[in-house]
């Protein structure tokens, strides 16, 4: 998260880069039911004239092939003619294929012309929404909320202040070597979050997940694939001919990049450790104080991969894991069905659990999971190979299991007791050397 393009790095423009075979959405529900897209574009507060500068660019594509293929069919006739030709025949031949060839190679310019500006138009349209309800940013449905909101005697601090009477978080000191939204976790702040991950780690892996640590650098195509160099591209950071990640989502989703998988090994589950880096554009005087909305930190991502019929129900298994990682923390929470306006671009539907933070009353964004349906897997050219043998794109799915800073301030807050200390969930005491409790330091 951040608002700074870091030293040495730089915010550039997407590369072109080859967005997999069978494309973006699916064509052939583009040409069978295109108001669908066309609501869905509307739902998501964005034109609708993007899908029929879609429709018109794959029909301008199909015509430029059919023409081609003609002219090079009668081509290939024309020199079977010519071999059997008798002389004074021969030389009229060979001008008309002359002036063939010639028209063969204009033909073949303008298909490619036609396939980039299909491959531009395409990417210009997002996922189509599944059941997202529709509006903006504060349309969201809240479809459950869990636990007791605490109740405090005495004025409560913020997490801030609390982190510098536990010697656990330190912003002044980050702001002196990398500037704003930057921390340093030390002593039990540290701790804290290797117990956190410790204990998502142990969920993951009871669930199936196998762990991953993946590459927070990758090429234009992985990032293009799964979506973060369109709408999300200026919280992007860039170094030389790389990107740095916002999400460890990002390379598991590229890991099987151009291959065909087997059906009967799905759904694949990865769990995915990484620090991430946003540049947070946008968000200038929003959260400018703590560590809620930075631009580094540390971060433990579901992904899956299954069929598209099963993405619906992965979908559900994701925010269950949440929840229950929220529920052995003691976390008051909610979960809300965001908006179809608010949905990243490759995201169908998505479901955020916000925790609730005391000094700010409210509750705040600390997981979400996304189903991405074939979205990012026609970008990425990922398959899978069913019963009957045929190739058919995959579906991906992301659920952030632990975002390290944002799950801190909400214990700290609200865990803490009128003397400044906090107390532990029980669940986290194990990997704290047995402590209860979070003491101010003397």
């Amino acid at each position: 998260m951040g608002i700074g393009v870091a030293v040495g790095c730089s915010l550039r423009a997407p590369l072109r880069t080859p967005v997999g075979s069978e494309g973006v959405i699916d064509l052939r529900l583009l040409r069978e039911d295109p108001d669908r897209v066309r609501d869905s574009q509307r739902s998501r507060g964005e034109s609708p004239g993007l899908v029929d500068a879609l429709l018109a660019a794959d029909a301008a594509r199909r015509g430029a092939i059919g023409e081609a293929d003609a002219l090079r069919a009668e081509q290939k006739a024309l020199g079977k003619r010519v071999q059997k030709a008798a002389a004074e025949e021969r030389r009229e031949l060979l001008n008309r294929a002359r002036d063939l060839a010639g028209d063969v190679k204009a033909a073949e310019a303008v298909e490619t012309a036609t396939e980039e500006a299909l491959r531009q138009a395409h990417l210009a349209v997002s996922n189509v929404v599944e059941g997202a309800p529709p509006g903006g940013e504060d349309d969201y449905i809240v479809v459950r909320e869990v636990g007791t909101i605490p109740a405090f005697e005495t004025e409560v601090r913020d997490h801030v202040e609390l982190g510098a009477l536990l010697g656990a978080i330190d912003v002044d000191r980050a702001a002196k070597v990398s500037g704003a939204r930057f921390y340093y976790l030390t002593g039990p702040g540290a701790m804290l979050q290797f117990a956190l991950l410790n204990v998502a780690l142990e969920q993951a892996l009871a669930a199936g997940f196998r762990p991953v640590i993946p590459p927070v650098l990758v090429r234009p195509e992985a990032m293009e694939g799964t979506g973060f160099l369109g709408q999300a591209a200026e919280n992007v950071y860039a170094v030389d001919d790389l990107y740095l990640v916002g999400t460890s989502e990002v390379p598991l989703a590229a890991y099987h990049m151009g291959e065909v998988l087997d059906g009967a090994d799905l759904p694949l589950r990865y769990a995915g450790f990484s620090t991430c880096f946003r540049r947070e554009a946008g968000s200038y005087g929003k959260d400018t104080r703590g560590i809620i909305r930075v631009h580094q930190f540390d971060k433990l991502e579901m992904f899956s991969f299954t069929t598209l019929e099963d993405a619906a129900d992965e979908h559900q298994r994701l925010l269950a894991w949440e929840e229950q990682f929220l529920g052995a923390l003691g976390l008051p929470y909610r979960v809300i069905d965001v908006a179809a306006g608010d949905l990243g671009a490759s995201a169908a539907r998505k479901f955020d659990c916000e925790a609730w933070i005391p000094t700010q009353g409210r509750y705040r964004e600390v997981t979400s999971t996304s189903n991405c349906t074939d979205f990012q897997a026609r970008r990425l050219g990922i398959r899978f190979r069913g019963e009957d043998g045929r190739p058919r794109p995959a579906a991906t799915l992301n659920g952030t299991l632990v975002a390290m800073p944002r799950v801190i301030v909400a214990i700290l807050e609200n865990f803490q007791q009128a003397d400044g200390s906090v107390v532990l969930p029980p669940v986290l005491r194990p990997w704290l050397g047995g402590s209860e409790v979070l003491t101010p330091r003397p």
